[in-house]
């Protein structure tokens, strides 16, 4: 990929990545409940999701996904139902514990683990993500390069794009939390990822392919 069409890539990406979304709450919201290693563990399964979702439109996954409406409305209310089930449970879950123990809570690598593969569904059941990175991927794609050197780099891309403003994220959320007290930031942040991951499960529902 020639230097100036990969940075173009970067901008643009870089761009989607900035407006919040499912992941990005995920990850705000472990970071500051369980601490970084949380954060660490939800980035994997994010990212995890995200490469066989690249993997998936560099093999045409995505395009045969549009071509199937059946296939396309059985992922989207799978995807739709898993959020709005991770948005009642926080809205009507458990009140939320001490910070020390919810970090405690999550020390043990089977913790990490449940992270890790909770922020891997919420990312692989969205079916918009692959159609979008189904219709945008192959635009930056040259013919006169290996293009599974093409869809390599564009991953890696995508990864560092991820993890930096995931990070800013986490850490804005977290100077704020010092002002405004970690238990009232918490119990904040909970209520509100809840009702957006209602909010974001129902909107899915109404989702088109294209």
């Amino acid at each position: 990929m020639a230097l100036h069409l990969w940075f173009t890539f970067f901008l643009a990406y870089l761009a989607t990545t900035m407006t919040p979304g499912p992941n990005v709450l995920l990850v705000v919201r472990n970071a500051l409940r369980h601490g970084p290693a949380a954060m660490g563990a939800t980035l994997v399964g994010n990212l995890t999701a995200q490469l066989l979702v690249v993997t998936g439109v560099a093999f045409g996954v995505g395009a045969l996904l549009v071509a199937m409406p059946s296939a396309f409305l059985a992922l989207k209310i799978i995807g739709a139902g898993y959020l709005i089930y991770l948005g009642v449970r926080q809205l009507f879950g458990r009140k939320v514990a001490n910070n020390a123990a919810e970090v405690a809570a999550t020390s043990s690598p089977l913790a990490k683990w449940r992270i890790a593969a909770e922020a891997f569904l919420v990312s692989i059941s969205n079916p918009k993500s692959m159609i979008f990175l189904c219709a945008f991927l192959p635009q930056f794609l040259q013919a006169d390069r290996s293009v599974p050197v093409q869809f390599v780099v564009m991953y890696l891309t995508i990864a560092a794009v991820v993890i930096s403003v995931h990070a800013v994220y986490c850490y804005t959320a977290f100077r704020f939390s010092k002002r405004l007290g970690a238990a009232y930031w918490v119990a904040l942040i909970k209520r509100l990822s809840g009702a957006l991951f209602i909010g974001l499960g129902l909107r899915l529902l109404t989702a088109r392919a294209l």
